[in-house]
């Protein structure tokens, strides 16, 4: 027998999906997508079919479902690392490192052009301290051109950071063992003696 679903199934449906959503992060969107909808497919089904209470029911936990699709899709090991991730928030700090320095260097050189509308030579820029190295500005005829302004270490420090909290690179780890053995009680010295 067929049942209508109402507002409120649908919603209880959609709420469910996207609880079983939010703890499969750690998939490809891709396959995030694809279990969604597949979820979403089955429990509308199962609704129309025996209600909305009995489908949600029928369902289990939705944590032991996403903990089910999650070792299907990587195994028993755990969750994998999001390369893709930690590559564009490396990429992040590297390009606002770089438009922070391109912006100082571009305000000293129109500094140098307010103070002496036509200048001739070579200034030296002092750079940003802990992000970028000095620089040399040189005006001839009616250009310039810059030399210097490398990226410090720093820089490359955060860009590793970004690469490992982006990436979630402690997942490469191996796993920390919860059940770990308790020691055996100490014993009395023979004779009691204390």
């Amino acid at each position: 027998m067929t049942q209508h679903l109402t507002t409120i199934d649908r919603l209880r449906i959609e709420y469910t999906v996207w609880r079983l959503d939010s703890l499969l992060y750690d998939l490809r969107w891709r396959s995030r997508v694809a279990k969604r909808r597949e979820v979403r497919a089955n429990l509308h089904a199962a609704a129309a079919d025996v209600g909305t209470t009995e489908a949600l029911r029928g369902l289990g936990g939705v944590r032991r479902m996403a903990a089910e699709y999650l070792a299907a899709e990587y195994g028993d090991w755990g969750r994998r690392p999001l390369w893709t991730t930690g590559v564009v928030c490396m990429l992040v700090v590297q390009f606002g490192s770089y438009a922070l320095v391109e912006a100082g260097r571009s305000a000293f050189t129109a500094g140098v052009l307010a103070a002496h509308p036509h200048p001739q030579g070579t200034y030296h820029w002092g750079g940003i301290p802990y992000l970028s190295a000095d620089a040399t500005v040189t005006f001839t005829g009616g250009g310039h051109s810059s030399l210097g302004g490398a990226f410090t270490p720093l820089v490359y420090l955060g860009m590793l950071a970004a690469l490992v909290a982006g990436a979630r690179l402690w997942r490469l780890l191996p796993p920390v063992r919860r059940d770990r053995a308790t020691l055996p009680a100490a014993t009395e010295p023979a004779g009691g003696a204390r």
